[in-house]
């Protein structure tokens, strides 16, 4: 069945750094730049490439790195903008029960989960570098539940995000009577020396074909994204009352803490950044996902408006009180609940 509405498929269900894109439909951002857009979560995170690149799905939110890699496996994808830049991602663990320390060779012979394949090519080039095997650890493929997968102790630790896995966790010790800091990351992007965490950076995607015959249409669903990240960035804890009544589920205590821990990582002017781009590349190549060869899938040129100057590498915003917690309503209410995978 034929339809004139834009199909966006999310990287995951939905997650409070989406806010900006739930924005643009909540005010009728996208009604006004005249196009109608259907946001879509998927089954399984891994599929997205792949159903964006079949044209299957018009566009899409992933992280730079499968942006890369899917690409390089064929999948005519491109990248039109950045919605969350560079947050930190790292090997997640709970200190006091899992044995590992700030030494990565603590992880020989610790089961590590991962959510897709890419994550698992990190870690073997990671135990190279450290003067291991992949074999010197188990790899577990625990899906888009790697907090769930701790806390069962199917894993010992889990590549995650700063800003959602470890709140996860640490709102999960609180309630089990621990100290918040007993949950650590050993960062990849100092394990391996990149000096930027951004392969993480989650960007806007879409599939070449589409984005070649409705240029006016990318454009009006960046500016209407544009328009949903200004309303955020001037009024974070109205808007995120807006997201509520959309995803009644985000008001909870540990997802207006993802989102006050997102709100620095939040991209002002959606814009592809070049250096982080080129440092990505880099990191691909190392990795064997892709030659030299490999021309970037991304472009800037449906942002119409003045992008801002890059910041040095590995610079953030600092962390603001979003005033999103003051409104929370959910005192109470158990901290986190694992969700099965």
């Amino acid at each position: 069945m034929s339809t004139d509405k834009i199909t966006c498929l999310l990287n995951w269900h939905a997650t409070p750094y989406h806010l900006p894109l739930f924005l643009a439909e909540k005010l009728n951002y996208f009604a006004e730049e005249g196009i109608k857009v259907a946001i879509l979560e998927p089954n399984n995170p891994s599929d997205v490439t792949e159903i964006i690149g079949s044209g299957k799905v018009d566009l899409g939110c992933k992280a730079m790195i499968h942006t890369i890699a899917g690409k390089a496996r064929g999948f005519p994808i491109k990248s039109i903008g950045t919605l969350l830049d560079e947050p930190f991602t790292g090997v997640v663990y709970l200190a006091s029960q899992s044995g590992i320390t700030t030494d990565f060779q603590s992880l020989r012979g610790k089961r590590i989960g991962y959510v897709g394949e890419f994550g698992k090519i990190q870690l073997d080039e990671l135990t190279r570098h450290y003067g291991m095997t992949p074999q010197d650890y188990e790899a577990v493929r625990v899906g888009m539940n790697v907090t769930g997968a701790i806390i069962r102790g199917e894993i010992h630790a889990g590549i995650g995000l700063e800003n959602v896995q470890m709140v996860e966790l640490e709102e999960w010790s609180v309630q089990q009577g621990r100290p918040r800091d007993d949950v650590r990351m050993l960062r990849i992007d100092e394990l391996a020396d990149l000096g930027c965490c951004c392969f993480c950076s989650i960007l806007f995607i879409g599939n070449e074909s589409f984005i070649a015959n409705n240029p006016d249409k990318v454009r009006a669903f960046m500016r209407g994204v544009k328009r949903g990240a200004d309303y955020m960035f001037a009024n974070p804890a109205a808007a995120y009352e807006l997201f509520v009544e959309m995803k009644p589920h985000m008001n909870s205590e540990v997802n207006r803490k993802i989102f006050q821990r997102s709100f620095r990582y939040l991209s002002h002017d959606l814009k592809n950044v070049q250096r982080d781009w080129d440092k990505v590349t880099k990191y691909c190549k190392r990795l064997d996902i892709v030659n030299d060869s490999f021309v970037q899938n991304q472009t800037n040129e449906f942002l119409s408006w003045t992008l801002e100057p890059e910041r040095p590498a590995g610079a953030v915003n600092p962390t603001v009180d979003t005033g999103v917690l003051a409104k929370c309503g959910c005192k109470g209410q158990a901290a986190y609940v694992p969700i099965e995978a």
